[in-house]
């Protein structure tokens, strides 16, 4: 990436004052994140969840200072695939430096708030049963084999899906949810399915939690697809209007399902719907009219609130529905900028709707195909080369006492478990000894 002198190129202060709120609101999505995972799962295994995201932000903030910014946003190093290293260890870029009107520190710090939470985001999938040192490993090595090269690819100068393939993806579908749906499945299927799949009751054990969660996610995700203007301005406010349509109407989306299939509109399903929507609208927010991000939110909540049923028909453990949100509502976000993109936001390009023939929806097809292939692929070696070393699952004694104690010797509620699962009753010794096994 070509850094310049500040006297040269200048920095708006409005665009920066605006990037460093978006930088903010981002981060704050990997806390709202815990808190919605959080909710989902049983009280034995909360902080053991919260956790996994919040350790995240530590590991992912590591390596993309070190190598992940300069591979995925440095000059092209051949081909499309990856950047050089020119910028390792963020050498070379002061605070003089700038990537178009704010300071390249700042752009860089806010790609790394995506990156933190996408890795974040892959956890809900392996919930209740992953050893938290077998993720510690898993975390770094996944954010720079898999989200490093994506981003790369989807954003980064010369990749080879924005400047070779030419498909549009504005603020994550392809390097945030398509892939961590993706490598979420692959999880899966690495570490099986937890104890009484299929058979025991496993409902959220605090839904207010998870309605607190999203709303912190909503509101983070205003910086998340806004923010990606890099600027105050037109096309920020066009991005912050369609990412509040989208997910209004992806709440609804799947309230009218659980309405029509089951009788009852529910709390989880409300949340559930407004993610899967917001998820829809992350590629397409700057691609699409007012219009096309109510059709896009209203899709992504009809369609996922079946797609989450899907892990029982065909029999892989998708804990929290990481794969049936991020991974179906990214396909349906990306997919369909190929049918509602129009020039007035793209600049250019315009979709099946607005005249542009089925060459935009192609591009988008064979970038969803190759990204979520490349993600499984590389997120299954990962995996399973972890399992084979370490392990990467936890004992049947840990999973069914509980992750909190026996591994963080600590629970979320001081008069034990409650609902669904079994009591604890070891004490904090005993979950000591219990936890030398992870």
């Amino acid at each position: 990436m070509t850094t310049v002198p500040l006297a040269a190129a200048g920095i708006d202060t409005g665009d920066t004052a605006w990037l460093l709120a978006a930088t903010a609101l981002v981060l704050l999505m990997t806390p709202g994140l815990a808190l919605f995972y959080g909710g989902m799962v049983r009280t034995k295994s909360v902080l053991n969840m919260l956790m996994m995201s919040f350790v995240s932000i530590a590991l992912v903030t590591v390596v993309w200072l070190l190598c992940g910014y300069a591979l995925a946003f440095g000059d092209d190093a051949g081909g499309g695939l990856i950047g050089g290293l020119d910028h390792a260890g963020m050498a070379g870029i002061g605070p003089d430096s700038v990537q178009g009107t704010v300071p390249t520190l700042l752009f860089a710090t806010f790609q790394l708030t995506f990156a933190i939470v996408t890795a974040a985001l892959v956890s809900g999938a392996v919930a209740d049963r992953a050893k938290f040192g077998a993720w510690l490993v898993f975390v770094p090595l996944w954010a720079l084999l898999v989200y490093v090269p994506v981003a790369h690819w989807t954003w980064g100068p010369g990749g080879w899906i924005l400047d070779g393939l030419g498909a549009l993806d504005f603020a994550g579908g392809l390097p945030v949810e398509i892939t961590s749906g993706a490598s979420g499945l692959a999880l899966c299927l690495v570490l099986g399915p937890r104890l009484g799949f299929k058979k025991d009751a496993m409902r959220p054990h605090n839904l207010p939690m998870v309605v607190l969660g999203a709303g912190l996610l909503w509101f983070g995700w205003f910086g998340f697809n806004a923010g990606s203007a890099l600027g105050a301005n037109g096309l920020a406010a066009a991005v912050f209007l369609n990412t509040l349509a989208a997910g209004c109407t992806g709440l609804l989306g799947w309230l009218l399902v659980e309405h029509k299939r089951d009788g009852h509109p529910t709390t989880l399903g409300a949340a559930s719907g407004a993610v899967a929507g917001l998820v829809a609208i992350t590629p397409s927010c700057g691609s699409v009219s007012l219009l096309g991000a109510l059709v896009i939110g209203l899709a992504a909540g009809v369609v996922c609130s079946y797609a989450v049923g899907w892990k029982f028909k065909f029999n892989y453990d998708d804990s929290l529905d990481v794969v049936g949100v991020h991974l179906v509502g990214g396909v349906i976000g990306t997919l369909l900028i190929g049918v509602f993109a129009t020039a007035t936001m793209t600049g250019g390009a315009e979709g099946l709707l607005h005249g542009g023939g089925f060459a935009q929806l192609g591009k988008q097809l064979v970038a969803i195909v190759v990204v979520a292939a490349y993600a499984f692929l590389v997120t299954y070696g990962i995996g399973k080369l972890i399992d084979k070393v370490m392990g990467f699952r936890a004992s049947e004694e840990q999973e069914h006492t509980g992750l909190d104690l026996t591994v963080h010797a600590e629970t979320a509620y001081d008069h034990g478990v409650l609902g669904h699962g079994a009591p604890v009753t070891a004490s904090v010794p005993a979950a000591q000894k219990v936890k030398k096994q992870a």
